[in-house]
C-alpha cells in the first residue's frame, strides 16, 4: 500500500523577501550604487506597513555604502537587524565569481564582510549566499567553515545542468568540510506584481513530498526588493488553501528546521557549469584582478617583513586596495559579461589597488634595502633582489641598468655570476640597457648583488641554440619551422619524449556563436583554422639563457611567440604577444602530447581537482596537468602554467587554453545580433601574457606546479642600492615554508592592529603532511602542524616570543575571540 502524499497545507513554504542587486551588468557603479540605496530604503518602508515581513539581503559591501552615504537609512536597518526583520547572509564583500577570484581572494571577501558585521551589529552571518554566479568551485565548503558560515545557498548550475541528490544536501569540500547547500528553484527574484505563477513555477521543479522548502522573491538584478502587490498576493494565496502554507521568511530560519536531519545526502565536488565563455571573456578584466591579487599579496609580504624592522605597517591601505579588488570581483564585472564601459570603471579601480600595492612594496623594500649592511666596494653598484616566495627562489631575474652591455656581476661573496644583454625597454643607444641573470635568492628574504665594470662574454654559453632548438641540461625542445610548434619536448632526465609523431596545430581559431556567456556551450572545438608560421629564429642566446622566437598569422591577427630556456631551467617559459582582430571566434593553444590513459588535474582556488579529460570547458586557476602513459609504457606528464588564462580542456592526453574570445559585450541570448548592427567585440587588439611548459615524470608533485605558478605570477623585485651600513645582512631569509607539501601563501599584519603577524598555509598535493614554517625574522619561532588533505589553516604569530602562536578560522578569531572581535 502506497504511503499517502501529505496536503499542501501540511507543507511549509519559508519565503524569503531579497532584492538582488547588480551594483554592475548593463549599467555602471554610479547607477548601482543609487539603486542599492533605493531598494534599502524600499525595505524599510514595507517593514513599517507590513508587520510580518523581513528583508534579506548580502554583499556586506552594500551595507558600507548604506553606512557612508545614508546614515540616517543605515541607523534604522541596524535597528531592524536588532529586532531580526533584517536579516544578512551571504557574509561575503559582495556576490563574486566563484571560479576566477584566486583562493586568497575568498578568504579575503569573508574577512571583511564578516568582520565588518560583528563589528557593525555584534553577529556574523551562518549562511553563505552566492545567487547568481556562474558556477561554484570545490573548496567553498571549507571557506565557508572556516569563516563561520554552516548553510549555503545558490541558483546556478540548474538541473538541466548538473543532477544534486536533492533540492537540499550536504555539500563537502576536498578536505571533508561541510555546508548544507540548498539550490533555489527557478529563480532569486519575481515580478513585482502577483507571485503566484513564480510559486507555481518554483513548486514544479522541488520535490512533492518534502515537508518545508524556500522560495525567493522580490524585484531583483536592478534592484527593487519586495513590492506591495508581492506581499499583498502572499497573504491572498496563502488564503486559498491551495499551496503549502505560506511564511514570510529568512533562510537562517528555514536552515534552523532541516539542519539536524539523517535523511540529507551529501555531494562532494564542485557545482558546474553555467555558462564557460565566463571563463574567458575579457581577457583585460581577467589580467587585471590576477596581476592585482598577487602584488597585493607580495606587498603584504613584504610589509610585514618591513614592520619588523620597525616601519608602520599599512594595514589601512591594504584594506582599502583589497576591497577594490574584491568589488571588481562581483561576477558579472569578473566574468567579462557586463558593458563596455563598464570596465573602464573597472580598469581604474583595479589600478587604483594595483598602484597602492606598488607604493606600499617600494615602501617596505626600501625600507629593508636602507638597513642592509652594505660596505663600500669601488667601482661596483649595488642590486638588492627580493624573493617574495617563503622558499628558495633559483630562476631569472631582469632588471634595467645604465651602460648594460659593459658591466660584469658577482654575488654578495665575490663569486662571479653569469649576466646577460636582453631586449630592453628603451630603445636609446648606449643610455641604458636591460640585464638578465639566474639568482638564488633565500626565502622570502633578499640578496645583494654587485654590478661590476668590464664584461667579459663569448656569446658562448650552456644552453645549445638554433633557430629550431633549445637544450639545456634537462630538456630539449625542437620547433617545427612548417608549423611554428613543437615537434619535441624531451626530457633527458628520464628520456622520455613527450611530444606525439603528428601534434597537430597549436594555436587554433574556433568558431563561437554563443553569447558573452557561452550559454548552451560544453567544449570549443569547433576549429576553422589556425595561425600558419612565418618565421623561426634564434633571437638570444648567451650564458644565461636562449630564446627561439616564432612569428604567425591568422587572418587579420598576428601573433609571436618567444620561448626561453635557461640555464638550470626545468621549464620553458613562451611569452606571447597576440594582435587580435577576429570575431565571434575564440583562439585555443592546444598542447598535444603522446600521453594516453591520462588524469588531467586543474588547479581550482586553494586546491585542486582531477577532471574527466572529455574536452569541456573548464574553469582552472594557474595550471592544468595532464599525466599519463607514453608509448614506450613510461609514466610521465606536462603542466602548463599561465599568468592569467582561466578556461581549459583536457581531450585525451592535450591540454587546451582559451588565449581569448570575442562575442559582443553583454550580449544574451535569446537575442539574435543584426547583420548590419554596430557592436563592440571582445578582446579585439594586443594581448600580451605568458605561460610555463612543465614536463614531469610519474607525478606532477615533484614538478610543483603551484608553486611554479607562484614564482610566474609573483616575480622577484629587484633595487639598485647605494653603499651604506646597517644591522641586516645581505643575503636573508624571513618565513621559510620547507618546500614542501605545505605551502605558505600570506604573511600579513594583524586585522586588529596589534602588530601580530597572521601566517595562511594549505597543503597542496592532496596527501596528509606535517609541515615546519619558521621564522627567522622573529627569531627563533617557528609553527609546527599536522595538515589534511587540502587544508588551509591560519595562524597568528605575536612578536613577543613569550606569547604562542595561535591557530585562528580565516577570520583571525581564535575559537573563542568573538567578543574580542565585536569590540575591533
Amino acid at each position: 500500500m502506497s504511503t499517502p502524499r501529505p496536503s499542501s497545507r501540511d507543507r511549509l513554504l519559508h519565503l524569503v523577501g531579497n532584492a538582488h542587486i547588480d551594483p554592475v551588468w548593463l549599467w555602471r557603479k554610479p547607477e548601482g550604487l543609487q539603486e542599492i540605496r533605493a531598494t534599502f530604503q524600499s525595505a524599510v518602508d514595507r517593514m513599517e506597513e507590513y508587520p510580518d515581513f523581513v528583508f534579506t539581503c548580502d554583499s556586506v559591501m552594500y551595507l558600507e555604502w548604506i553606512e557612508q552615504h545614508d546614515p540616517e537609512l543605515f541607523d534604522t536597518i541596524a535597528k531592524r537587524v536588532t529586532e531580526g526583520r533584517w536579516q544578512v547572509i551571504g557574509g561575503w564583500w559582495i556576490e563574486p565569481d566563484c571560479n576566477i577570484p584566486a583562493g586568497e581572494s575568498f578568504v579575503r571577501q569573508a574577512l571583511y564582510g564578516q568582520r565588518y558585521l560583528l563589528e557593525k551589529f555584534g553577529r556574523a552571518a551562518t549562511i553563505g549566499s552566492n545567487l547568481d554566479p556562474f558556477g561554484h568551485n570545490a573548496t567553498i565548503p571549507q571557506l565557508l567553515r572556516r569563516s563561520g558560515m554552516e548553510g549555503y545557498v545558490f541558483l546556478r548550475p540548474g538541473p538541466h545542468e548538473q543532477v544534486l541528490p536533492g533540492q537540499f544536501f550536504h555539500w563537502e569540500s576536498p578536505d571533508g568540510s561541510r555546508v548544507t547547500a540548498y539550490r533555489l528553484p527557478n529563480e532569486y527574484c519575481a515580478p513585482g506584481a502577483d507571485i503566484g505563477n513564480h510559486l507555481d513555477k518554483s513548486l514544479a521543479l522541488m520535490p512533492p513530498d518534502e515537508p518545508e522548502l524556500m522560495v525567493f522573491y522580490g524585484v531583483g538584478n536592478h534592484g527593487g526588493g519586495p513590492t506591495k502587490a508581492n506581499l499583498e498576493s502572499i497573504a491572498r494565496l496563502d488564503s486559498l488553501g491551495g499551496l503549502p502554507t505560506l511564511r514570510l521568511s529568512h533562510p537562517e530560519a528555514f536552515f534552523a528546521r532541516i539542519r539536524d536531519r539523517e535523511d540529507i545526502p551529501v555531494y562532494a565536488g564542485e557545482l558546474q557549469h553555467h555558462g564557460p565563455g565566463c571563463y574567458s571573456a575579457h581577457s583585460g578584466v581577467k589580467a587585471w584582478n590576477r596581476r592585482a591579487e598577487n602584488e597585493l599579496m607580495r606587498a603584504e609580504k613584504w610589509a610585514s617583513v618591513a614592520a619588523v624592522a620597525g616601519e608602520p605597517y599599512p594595514g589601512d591601505r591594504l584594506t582599502e586596495a583589497w576591497k577594490l579588488v574584491l568589488f571588481n570581483q562581483f561576477h558579472d564585472i569578473l566574468a567579462g559579461t557586463s558593458i563596455r564601459s563598464a570596465y573602464e570603471d573597472a580598469r581604474d579601480e583595479y589600478g587604483h589597488a594595483r598602484s597602492i600595492a606598488a607604493d606600499v612594496l617600494n615602501r617596505s623594500v626600501q625600507a629593508i634595502a636602507r638597513r642592509i649592511d652594505i660596505p663600500m666596494r669601488e667601482g661596483t653598484t649595488p642590486l638588492v633582489v627580493f624573493n617574495p616566495h617563503p622558499w628558495t627562489l633559483d630562476g631569472d631575474v631582469e632588471f634595467e641598468f645604465g651602460q648594460a652591455a659593459t658591466v660584469r656581476l658577482t654575488d654578495d661573496t665575490g663569486a662571479a655570476v653569469p649576466v646577460q644583454p636582453t631586449r630592453s625597454e628603451s630603445t636609446m643607444a648606449g643610455s641604458r640597457g636591460r640585464l638578465a641573470f639566474r639568482a638564488s635568492v633565500p626565502p622570502l628574504g633578499h640578496r645583494v648583488y654587485h654590478l661590476l665594470a668590464g664584461a667579459e662574454r663569448d656569446g658562448a654559453g650552456p644552453v645549445t641554440a638554433t633557430d629550431t632548438s633549445l637544450e639545456n641540461e634537462y630538456l630539449r625542445v625542437e620547433i617545427d619551422p612548417a608549423t611554428g610548434w613543437l615537434r619535441s619536448l624531451a626530457d633527458k632526465e628520464t628520456g622520455a619524449e613527450l611530444m606525439p609523431e603528428a601534434p597537430g596545430d597549436h594555436a587554433v581559431v574556433v568558431d563561437d556563436p554563443s553569447d558573452t556567456w557561452g550559454h548552451r556551450i560544453h567544449s570549443y572545438d569547433k576549429a576553422i583554422g589556425a595561425f600558419t608560421a612565418r618565421c623561426c629564429r634564434l633571437v638570444e642566446s648567451g650564458p644565461v639563457r636562449a630564446v627561439l622566437r616564432v612569428e604567425s598569422a591568422y587572418g587579420r591577427s598576428e601573433m609571436a611567440e618567444e620561448l626561453v630556456l635557461s640555464a638550470g631551467s626545468r621549464h620553458v617559459e613562451v611569452r606571447t604577444v597576440v594582435d587580435w582582430h577576429e570575431r565571434l571566434t575564440l583562439l585555443k593553444l592546444r598542447f598535444p602530447t603522446a600521453l594516453t590513459d591520462v588524469t588531467a588535474t586543474h588547479e581550482i582556488p586553494y586546491g585542486h581537482l582531477e577532471r574527466t579529460p572529455d574536452g569541456t570547458e573548464e574553469p582552472t586557476q594557474a595550471w592544468v596537468d595532464v599525466t599519463g602513459t607514453l608509448p614506450g609504457g613510461a609514466r610521465a606528464g606536462l603542466t602548463v602554467v599561465n599568468d592569467s588564462k582561466y578556461g581549459h580542456d583536457v581531450r585525451g592526453g592535450e591540454i587546451g587554453m582559451t588565449a581569448l574570445r570575442s562575442p559582443v559585450y553583454a550580449w544574451h541570448e535569446p537575442k539574435v545580433l543584426d547583420d548590419d548592427g554596430v557592436y563592440a567585440y571582445l578582446d579585439q587588439g594586443r594581448q600580451e601574457f605568458r605561460y610555463l611548459l612543465l614536463p614531469h615524470g610519474a607525478d606532477w608533485r615533484a614538478a610543483d606546479p603551484a608553486r611554479r605558478a607562484a614564482e610566474l605570477n609573483q616575480p622577484v623585485f629587484t633595487l639598485l642600492e647605494t653603499f651604506h651600513g646597517g644591522p641586516i645582512p645581505q643575503v636573508r631569509a624571513n618565513v621559510d615554508d620547507g618546500a614542501g607539501a605545505v605551502t605558505v601563501s600570506v604573511v600579513k599584519g594583524a586585522e586588529d592592529g596589534s602588530g601580530d603577524l597572521v601566517v595562511r598555509a594549505y597543503e597542496s598535493h592532496g596527501r596528509a603532511a606535517a609541515a615546519r614554517i619558521t621564522l627567522p625574522l622573529l627569531g627563533e619561532r617557528a609553527i609546527e602542524a599536522d595538515f589534511g588533505p587540502y587544508e588551509i589553516r591560519t595562524f597568528r604569530v605575536p612578536r613577543d616570543p613569550v606569547l604562542p602562536v595561535i591557530e585562528t578560522d580565516l577570520l583571525e578569531l581564535a575559537p573563542d575571540d568573538t567578543t574580542a572581535a565585536e569590540d575591533a
